[in-house]
């Protein structure tokens, strides 16, 4: 009967995380709110999983469920099909739910109707256990107006009924689960952020978070399918590859190869390689680049001289921008895309996540950044004072500290239009160290043949 099902499903996932599994089977069962069911899948593990099952099998609010190594996100929609709540929550393996996060989030999603999930803030726990930070997201609505970083993809409580919506999780990514819902859902409906750190999140050398590579691909590809749909509202989308004779650490570097292509040549082939850019601008001041531009027979790809005092350091670029832009997009409600040629390591995946990060945050600017990890200190009065987050035992949001990665930038046509070029509103999409690498010198040029060399040795491009 419909009086008899729970209120709450809550599913662990586990493959291999026999060592922690009781303590977050345990977590779930010492919950303040009672009103639940617990499905516990074992996806293929071979360590001693099997003998902590054994421990709860006759429980009559468990039901165990076991899979041959199919993968998280194949498990998530294999516990939403088991499940009978009206909300459904994931809690890892290797994580604990603090005794309250069941009470705190079901009385949240009750109370706003109109909102498809909840989350908490968390604590940051090592393999041992130990706490090392409580990990806070600044509130919705009021102090973040920009919904850019989804929650966590465990311990978010969702409404049933919208997971089955969205047609549940995406099985061909394997990683980002927590994204790819939250760009499904927060323009559709409230999203709700609990300021209580109601979990503890368990930071180890087999987590999913630490396949960087994976994260970033899977990350581009669901921004991307996500803004299909709204592409045409932008368009024309134009690239620009701005270069100059001089005022760099050699003349024309442009010109320059590595290995067998010059970065102009590099940069072109990135950016007409992305099916969302309608035009592709080489601007210089040295006639020469224009036949670079000639070798290329798609009439997407054109050259544009530019004076000689615009490529001065401290000159601005807008004024460039705004009549190349006047030339191809004279109502000024397109994109424009920068594309800096010192970072060769970047791919059209990061062109195209500079034009998905624009549209999906519905800003004005926005732009490839690398998170500072290390230890960042000001001066002061009595010596350095730290104004990093790596040592912050209780972080927001708000605390990462980013650096440009000069690899792209996306605005909007209309700030061009205004005399502006980043416009008020500014979205940011992470990249990694490898694909910021800047050239700088003649050091850095011989550094990035190796790293290319490398790179082709060993399959990666």
């Amino acid at each position: 009967m419909k009086k008899n099902l729970p209120k709450i499903s809550v599913y662990i996932p586990s493959h291999n995380y026999g060592k922690y599994l009781g303590n977050a089977i345990d977590s779930v069962l010492i919950q303040t709110y009672d009103n639940w069911e617990l499905i516990v899948i074992d996806d293929g593990s071979n360590d001693n999983t099997s003998e902590i099952i054994k421990l709860y099998k006759n429980h009559e609010k468990i039901s165990f469920l076991r899979t041959e190594g199919i993968g998280l996100p194949k498990v998530c929609n294999l516990a939403l099909r088991n499940s009978k709540g009206e909300f459904i929550i994931r809690l890892d393996g290797d994580d604990i739910f603090d005794e309250n996060i069941l009470l705190i989030l079901e009385n949240c999603l009750s109370k706003n109707k109109n909102a498809a999930l909840a989350f908490p803030d968390y604590f940051l726990m090592d393999k041992y256990g130990e706490i090392i930070s409580i990990e806070k997201r600044e509130q919705f609505y009021e102090t973040n107006h920009m919904l850019d970083v989804p929650p966590h993809g465990a311990c978010t409580m969702i409404r049933r009924s919208v997971l089955n919506e969205i047609g549940g999780y995406r099985e061909d990514l394997g990683a980002q689960d927590g994204l790819d819902l939250w760009t499904k859902i927060r323009d559709k409906y409230e999203v709700k952020n609990i300021n209580l750190p109601l979990f503890f999140y368990r930071r180890h050398n087999s987590n999913l978070t630490n396949n960087k590579v994976g994260i970033l691909s899977a990350r581009r590809k669901i921004n991307i399918d996500s803004i299909i749909d709204k592409l045409p509202n932008f368009y024309p989308i134009i690239a620009v590859v701005p270069c100059r004779k001089n005022f760099d650490f050699i003349e024309d570097l442009w010109k320059s190869k590595l290995n067998d292509r010059s970065l102009l040549e590099r940069d072109i082939e990135t950016c007409l390689n992305s099916t969302l850019v309608n035009k592709v601008i080489v601007t210089c001041d040295n006639i020469e680049a224009k036949k670079t531009v000639e070798k290329y027979d798609d009439d997407r790809v054109e050259f544009y001289l530019r004076d000689s005092k615009s490529t001065i350091r401290s000159s601005s670029l807008v004024p460039t921008l705004k009549k190349i832009i006047s030339k191809f997009d004279i109502d000024f409600k397109g994109i424009t895309v920068i594309r800096y040629l010192q970072t060769p390591f970047v791919t059209t995946s990061i062109l195209d996540e500079a034009i998905s990060s624009l549209i999906i945050n519905d800003a004005d600017f926005s732009c490839g950044v690398e998170l500072i990890e290390d230890e960042i200190y000001r001066k002061s009065p009595y010596g350095l004072q730290s104004i990093g987050n790596s040592k912050k035992k209780f972080k927001s949001d708000f605390d990462s500290i980013y650096k440009d990665s000069n690899t792209f930038s996306a605005l909007l046509n209309k700030n061009i239009k205004k005399g502006a070029f980043t416009g008020s509103m500014k979205a940011c999409f992470e990249v990694s160290k490898e694909e910021s690498f800047f050239i700088n010198s003649k050091r850095d040029f011989e550094i990035a043949k190796i790293l290319l060399a490398y790179q082709k040795q060993n399959g990666e491009i």
